[in-house]
């Protein structure tokens, strides 16, 4: 009876070995690739500039007219409305450099 207890030791740590082994796959497979994308979004925001063209996370198009701490002031096409919004709701930015 007492030769089967360290072989139940042994398979403590085998058992845990899957657990183990998960954290460093969750590392790379999801808390990685979101800070990579992250720390892109946040070097877009840093290099908005006026004229660029800009979609909200809401869906809104339009060009930026002027940017301020936490906020941008963009003119939206057809009528020319200018819209307050603020700079973490921006989703993309198109360069004037790069529309024609």
């Amino acid at each position: 009876m007492f030769a089967g207890s360290p072989a139940g030791g042994g398979s403590g740590l085998i058992t845990m070995l899957p657990i183990l082994l998960i954290l460093p796959v969750m590392y790379f497979l999801m808390i990685r690739p979101q800070q990579k994308r992250q720390k892109q979004w946040q070097e877009m925001l840093s290099g908005i500039k006026s004229g660029d063209r800009i979609t909200t996370t809401g869906g809104i198009r339009g060009t930026i007219l002027s940017i301020k701490d936490d906020a941008i002031i963009i003119k939206v096409a057809p009528d020319g409305i200018k819209m307050e919004v603020a700079k973490g709701s921006i989703a993309s930015v198109t360069t004037q450099d790069s529309g024609s």
